[in-house]
């Protein structure tokens, strides 16, 4: 079976793929110091809980925080005796072409979302992914990855706000009833939602006319789905897109 590691700058995504569905999906907090026999403590103690008696012979790992990847090779080797493949390095291969600035280093989770837009739904896509930052990841009807746009995130967003502004106090996102808020919480509510609605809109039709082209729009993170509730311009939802991407990307490097 394949374990397919996705580690962001907030949390660090653990997803077992039986080669036709994910079994269990786990996460935690991503923190550099973690040590390989940490990992495989949490990862043990959770599967079991699931119910999972998984034989893990292959191993793929994006990763945006460079710190925490030798940790997790060690904790591959040691535990599973196997040596992961990791997007970005020199010995995996994609199986879409990048098209950038000559030196421009595109992050990992942004080319496995491109891969896994690309065997979804073909070319000519806009993929919004609501991290720590927000990114705009801009596919080429031939599937390459051609650009993009990056925005913060939501969360870092509301931490910046709060901390600049002693007066304004920390929240949490949600769909206001109301664009106009009575009071500072619904105000802010309002202008962080209904703020992040106008901004995905409107650099999506800004890619578009760009492109001069109809394009599709894809969401993934944790705040994809709330969005979605303010009409925001997403054809579809893909919760699970960075993963099935990492699945794509192994089975493309086994074949070669």
């Amino acid at each position: 079976m394949l374990l397919a590691i996705d580690c962001g700058n907030t949390n660090t995504v653990f997803s077992i793929w039986d080669g036709t569905r994910f079994l269990c999906t786990l996460r935690t907090a991503t923190e550099h110091q973690r040590t390989a026999d940490q990992y495989f403590v949490w990862f043990s103690t959770l599967i079991q809980h699931h119910g999972i008696c998984a034989e893990i012979t292959d191993i793929v790992i994006s990763s945006t925080v460079p710190r925490v990847v030798f940790n997790l090779r060690v904790f591959a080797d040691r535990y599973f005796g196997c040596r992961p493949l990791v997007v970005g390095k020199s010995d995996c291969r994609l199986p879409v072409e990048v098209r950038v600035d000559a030196g421009t280093q595109v992050g990992p989770d942004r080319l496995v979302n491109t891969v896994a837009g690309h065997d979804l739904y073909g070319g000519d896509l806009i993929i919004v992914d609501f991290g720590t930052a927000t990114t705009f990841d801009v596919v080429a009807r031939d599937g390459a990855y051609i650009g993009g746009v990056i925005a913060p995130g939501v969360n870092l967003s509301l931490q910046a706000l709060h901390e600049a502004a002693a007066a304004l106090p920390h929240i949490d996102v949600t769909k206001p009833e109301r664009v106009i808020g009575t009071n500072t919480v619904d105000c802010m509510q309002s202008g962080v939602f209904w703020g992040y609605v106008g901004l995905v809109n409107g650099i999506c039709e800004r890619i578009k006319a760009e492109r001069g082209r109809a394009m599709r729009v894809i969401a993934t993170g944790g705040l994809a789905p709330l969005f979605q509730q303010g009409d925001a311009a997403f054809d579809v939802l893909e919760e699970d897109l960075t993963m099935h991407g990492l699945t794509v990307i192994n089975a493309y490097n086994k074949e070669g």
